[in-house]
C-alpha cells in the first residue's frame, strides 16, 4: 500500500518536455505535407480570401437622410404642388407621396345621408333590426341614427348618419409618375472616422439638375423618378394608386479601407414592404385622414376631410466598413503557421504510434523518462537507450530515425 502511495506521489510531481524525433519516412512525410496544405488551403482560400477575416469590421453606422419631392399634379379641377400631396412636409427619411384623395369641403355638424360606399337598407330593417345595424356598420364616418333616408318609404334607402356632414365622396389622383424624389445622404464610421456622402462632391449643381439615377447608366445620380423606383420593384403607379403601398429605398454602404477611398460609394436596392399583404381582402395598401379646419363669421366650426391613398417611402440606410491592420495580420499569421504544424504533426503521430509497424520503436524514441537530475537510467524492462549509431540532428538534440531503423 505504502509503495502504491510513493509511486502515485512521484507520478504527480514530474514534468513533461517536448522531444524532437525526425522520422524519415515517405508514407508519412507526404501524408504531413497533405494535411498542411489543406489547412494552409483553407485559411488562405475560405478565411482570408472569401470572408476577410484579417479585416478589421465596424458595422455602427452613422447616417443622416435628407429628402425632396418635385413635380406637379391635376387633381379635383387644380394643380398640386409638393406643399399639397407630400406628407410629412420635406426634408425627413419616411415621407409619402398622395396618389388618391377624397376631399369632403364644408363638413358641418348634423345629420346626413352616407355616400361612397353607403349602406342600403329597407325600413323593415331599420325599424325592427336596429341594434344589429348599428353593430354591423360600425366602421361609418358617422353615428348611424337608425333612420332609413327614402322619400317614398317603401323599398330600400340609405342610413342616415350623424357627424360631420356632407360625408366622404371619392375621386382619384394618378399623376404621381413623373415626380422625382431628390436624397441626400450621409454617413459616418465612427471606428476609423470615415465620413462619406452619396454623390461625389465634384457633381455640379447642372447636372444634379439633368440627372436622373440608374442602376448601370448613372448609379450615382441623386434623383429618382417614382415611376422608376415602382419598376424596379415589379409595380406600377396604375397598380398602386387606388390603394396605396409602402415602398422601402435601401442605401447600402459596404467599404473596404485597403482600397482608395473612392471606391467606397453607395449602392441602392428597392422592395415593396407591404408585399406580405398586397393580396389580401383587408388592410392593404395604405391611407390615412387629414383635416383642415375653419370657423364661419358666427363662430360655426367647420372643415375640408382628406382622406388619402398614398404610396409611402421609407429610405434605409446601412453597412459597414473593413480594413486591416499589418500588426494584426502578422499576430494572425503567425497562429496560423502554429495551428498548421501542431495539426499535421499530430495527425502523423497518430499514425506513427498506433498503425505503423515500426511503433513500438516510435513510442521508444519519442518517450524517454529522465530521472535524478537528468541522470539517464530507463525503466527496468524498456527500450528508452539509444544504440550506437542513431544520430542526433543539431537542433536542440532532436532525434533522426530513419525508415531503416523501424522494423516494418
Amino acid at each position: 500500500m505504502g509503495s502504491v502511495m510513493y509511486s502515485c506521489v512521484t507520478d504527480f510531481f514530474t514534468y513533461e518536455t517536448t522531444k524532437s524525433v525526425v522520422v524519415k519516412s515517405w508514407s508519412v512525410g507526404i501524408i504531413n505535407r497533405i494535411v498542411q496544405l489543406l489547412i494552409i488551403t483553407y485559411f488562405v482560400g475560405w478565411v482570408f480570401i472569401h470572408e476577410k477575416a484579417y479585416q478589421i469590421v465596424d458595422t455602427g453606422i452613422e447616417s443622416s437622410v435628407i429628402t425632396k419631392v418635385k413635380g406637379f399634379g391635376h387633381h379635383h379641377n387644380r394643380v398640386m404642388d409638393v406643399a399639397d400631396y407630400v406628407i410629412p412636409s420635406q426634408g425627413v427619411g419616411v415621407f409619402c407621396i398622395l396618389t388618391r384623395v377624397i376631399i369632403t369641403e364644408n363638413q358641418f355638424q348634423g345629420k346626413c345621408p352616407e355616400r361612397g360606399s353607403a349602406h342600403y337598407l329597407t325600413v323593415h330593417t331599420v325599424l325592427v333590426q336596429q341594434p344589429l345595424i348599428l353593430h354591423n356598420l360600425s366602421h361609418t364616418p358617422g353615428v348611424i341614427t337608425g333612420t332609413c333616408l327614402n322619400s317614398s318609404g317603401q323599398g330600400k334607402g340609405q342610413c342616415e348618419i350623424e357627424g360631420w356632414c356632407p360625408s366622404e365622396n371619392d375621386t382619384p389622383m394618378l399623376d404621381v409618375e413623373n415626380f422625382t424624389i431628390f436624397i441626400k445622404n450621409s454617413i459616418r464610421f465612427p471606428l476609423f472616422n470615415v465620413t462619406r456622402g452619396n454623390f461625389p462632391s465634384s457633381m455640379t449643381a447642372e447636372e444634379i439638375k439633368t440627372c436622373i439615377y440608374h442602376p448601370e447608366r448613372n448609379p450615382f445620380c441623386p434623383i429618382f423618378r417614382v415611376g422608376d423606383v415602382l419598376s424596379f420593384t415589379g409595380q406600377s403607379v396604375e397598380n398602386l394608386a387606388q390603394m396605396g403601398a409602402e415602398i422601402g429605398i435601401n442605401i447600402q454602404w459596404r467599404c473596404n479601407l485597403d482600397l482608395d477611398i473612392q471606391h467606397c460609394v453607395p449602392k441602392y436596392s428597392f422592395t415593396r414592404l407591404d408585399a406580405p399583404f398586397a393580396t389580401n381582402a383587408v388592410s392593404k395598401g395604405y391611407n390615412f385622414r387629414f383635416a383642415k379646419y375653419y370657423k364661419t363669421e358666427n363662430g360655426t366650426e367647420f372643415r375640408t376631410l382628406h382622406k388619402a391613398f398614398a404610396i409611402r417611402f421609407d429610405v434605409m440606410v446601412t453597412g459597414h466598413v473593413s480594413c486591416t491592420y499589418l500588426c494584426f495580420v502578422g499576430l494572425f499569421s503567425q497562429q496560423i503557421l502554429f495551428f498548421t504544424y501542431k495539426n499535421g504533426t499530430v495527425l502523423c503521430d497518430i499514425i506513427l504510434l498506433n498503425f505503423l509497424k515500426g511503433a513500438k520503436q516510435y513510442k521508444a524514441k519519442k518517450f524517454e523518462e529522465v530521472m535524478d537530475f537528468f541522470e539517464n537510467r530507463a525503466s527496468p524492462g524498456s527500450e528508452l537507450s539509444f544504440r550506437a549509431g542513431i544520430k542526433r540532428s543539431y537542433d536542440s538534440g532532436a532525434v533522426s530515425l530513419a525508415a531503416s531503423d523501424q522494423r516494418i
